[in-house]
C-alpha cells in the first residue's frame, strides 16, 4: 500500500457522496482546488452494460487494437502490462504503459498503476454500497503523463489519481469518474491548465461511450465470467 493511500481524501475531503446515487454538485466538469490541483469529474451512461462488464474489461484489454476499440481517435499505442499481470487476473497492483491523446492535445506517454479502491473509503463502506446496489464496480489508479513520469518508491506515478465508480441501472449502468491532477507539480495551476482538464473530461466521456457500444457483445462473446448471452428471440 502506498505511503499516501488516502491522497484523494486528503485533498477532496470525505468521498462518501460518490457512493450515493443522489446527484452531486459536480457530476461533469472541472474544479480548481485550494492547493492548485485540478479535479476533473465525468458522468457517462453506458446503455446495456453492467458493472461486472466494466471490471472484466480491465482484466481483458492487452493490445493496441483493444485500446483503439476503446477510443479510435485518442488511443495510439498500448505497450502492455507489467510482468506481474496475466490476462484475466485482478489488475490491482499492476501497471500499464500506453500512448494517448487527450482530445486536441498531441499524444503523450501514459502510465497507470492500479490500486485497491478500498483505500479511499472507510472499512466496509464500499461493501455496504455494493450491497445497497449503489456501486457495482470500482477502479482506482495512480496516473502519470509525459516523457519523464515521476514515480514513488512503490512504482506509483505521482502526477495524479483516477477513480471510476459504476452503478447498475435498469437500462445499463452509469459511470462516475474522477481525476485529480497536479499532485507532483510545484505549481499545479501552471502545470495543469484548465484546458487540459476539459480535454481529459471529453476524452473520458468519449472513450466510455465508445466502450458501451461494443462491450456487451464482447463480454458475452468471450463467455466472460461463464455467462451465457441473453437470447433476443
Amino acid at each position: 500500500m502506498s505511503a499516501q493511500p488516502d491522497v484523494l481524501n486528503t485533498y477532496l475531503g470525505p468521498l462518501d457522496g460518490l457512493l450515493d446515487r443522489a446527484p452531486l454538485p459536480l457530476e461533469t466538469g472541472i474544479a480548481r482546488l485550494p492547493n492548485g490541483c485540478l479535479l476533473v469529474a465525468v458522468r457517462t451512461d453506458l446503455p446495456g452494460c453492467r458493472g461486472r462488464m466494466v471490471d472484466w474489461w480491465f482484466k481483458f484489454f492487452e493490445t493496441t487494437q483493444h485500446i483503439r476499440w476503446w477510443h479510435p481517435h485518442d488511443h495510439v499505442a498500448h505497450y502492455g502490462w507489467d510482468r506481474n499481470w496475466k490476462k484475466g487476473q485482478d489488475y490491482v497492483g499492476a501497471t500499464i504503459h500506453a500512448v494517448e491523446s487527450l482530445a486536441g492535445i498531441p499524444p503523450v506517454a501514459a502510465q497507470l498503476k492500479f490500486r485497491d479502491p478500498r483505500e479511499l473509503f472507510g472499512a466496509g463502506e464500499l461493501a455496504d454500497a455494493e450491497a445497497r446496489g449503489d456501486i457495482s464496480a470500482a477502479v482506482y489508479a495512480s496516473i502519470g503523463f509525459g516523457d519523464d513520469i515521476a514515480v514513488d518508491d512503490e512504482g506509483d506515478p505521482r502526477d495524479g489519481r483516477m477513480l471510476h465508480l459504476v452503478r447498475d441501472t435498469p437500462y445499463g449502468c452509469v459511470l462516475r469518474s474522477r481525476f485529480l491532477l497536479g499532485l507532483a507539480a510545484d505549481e499545479p495551476r501552471h502545470a495543469v491548465p484548465d484546458a487540459l482538464g476539459l480535454n481529459l473530461m471529453r476524452h473520458c466521456y468519449t472513450e466510455f461511450t465508445y466502450l458501451s457500444r461494443f462491450l456487451p457483445s464482447l463480454y458475452y462473446g468471450e463467455h466472460a465470467n461463464g455467462e451465457l448471452a441473453p437470447l433476443p428471440w
